[in-house]
């Protein structure tokens, strides 16, 4: 096994994705709590560092080119410095830009996190969350088919901040059918049944319970197993994956469900962690491997960012590492 992981890792760096959804500019202020406000019953971060990422569908990208692909990203930004800074992060990174489109009637996604003494304490978010002109939705549309004979798997990365309408989402899965592309989805429940016949479909525990609108709380394998199948006769996907944070991972192909258990973890932040799975199950389907082996690899790349504090991307070498390491 040991062998053909590391020719799975090798692999990663042949595969071509292009990464389709909401981008977003996470900004940072770090620094410690040593008292409460005498204005207000709040902690006073006196702040010691600051910093700004790539988020959503940017993490995604990011995340996928850290395990040696090549990405193209296809997205909206604002004509704002936010935005221009965004298009340096994938431009330093090596990160194809060609499909960031800029829309002058939109900012920029910019999620603000204030971290406490290792701890998140506050978000501010700034965003617009109005429909995409119908001018731009076509040049999204134009830009993915164009990019379709050169790609090896699509990811759409969906935040419900406007991107990825069910106009769009519709119109790339046809395309990407016609011309063999996988698809891979991380969804959010605005447009949760919109994604019919994807190749994989890989909501949270607390997606798939809003999606189904169900009383059901899914804390049990069971109960895992009957939502799995339910979503599947309404998606029909190829493929299901479901993270279940402490509990690990869930995958259903072909009318069954396997469970992954969850590797002990020092937990400090779970931002970003389904960013990590998505785009390592990504790879894993452009390389049409096992469902097994899917959920295994993504749940690893899951886990491991959790150990870290705020957004941050997969290190490769060490995923590989302990991936080696603890799968059978």
């Amino acid at each position: 096994m040991k062998e053909k992981i590391i020719q799975v890792f090798r692999e990663f760096k042949e595969q071509r994705v292009l990464v389709v959804g909401d981008v977003m500019l996470d900004a940072y202020y770090f620094g410690r709590v040593d008292r409460i406000s005498p204005e207000a019953p709040v902690p006073v971060v006196n702040v010691s560092a600051k910093d700004r990422r790539g988020g959503g569908a940017a993490n995604v990208a990011v995340n996928i080119h850290n395990l040696g692909a090549e990405v193209h990203i296809c997205s909206i930004i604002g004509n704002d410095r936010e935005g221009q800074y965004l298009k340096h992060i994938f431009e330093r990174a090596g990160i194809h830009t060609d499909g960031l489109i800029m829309d002058p009637e939109r900012q920029t996604t910019v999620k603000t996190r204030v971290i406490g003494n290792n701890q998140q304490i506050l978000r501010v978010d700034e965003e617009d969350l109005d429909a995409l002109g119908r001018n731009i939705e076509i040049k999204i549309l134009d830009y993915v088919k164009s990019r379709l004979y050169e790609t090896d798997v699509v990811v759409l990365q969906d935040y419900n901040k406007g991107v990825l309408s069910k106009y769009v989402i519709q119109r790339i899965i046809s395309a990407c059918q016609d011309a063999d592309v996988p698809v891979v989805v991380d969804p959010k429940k605005e447009n949760f049944f919109a994604y019919k016949g994807v190749t994989l479909f890989k909501p949270n525990r607390k997606e798939l319970r809003e999606g189904l609108k169900t009383d059901e709380d899914l804390q049990d394998k069971r109960s895992v197993e009957k939502a799995l199948l339910e979503l599947n006769e309404k998606i029909d996907a190829n493929q299901i994956m479901v993270t279940l944070s402490e509990d690990g991972t869930a995958i259903f192909s072909e009318g069954t469900t396997q469970f992954i258990p969850a590797h002990p973890r020092k937990v400090i932040d779970v931002s970003g962690a389904g960013d990590s799975v998505i785009s390592v199950a990504a790879l894993c389907v452009a390389l049409n491997l096992s469902p097994a082996m899917t959920a295994e690899l993504s749940n690893l790349a899951g886990g491991l960012v959790c150990e870290k504090v705020g957004v941050v991307p997969i290190d490769a070498d060490l995923l590989l590492t302990e991936a080696v390491e603890v799968i059978p």
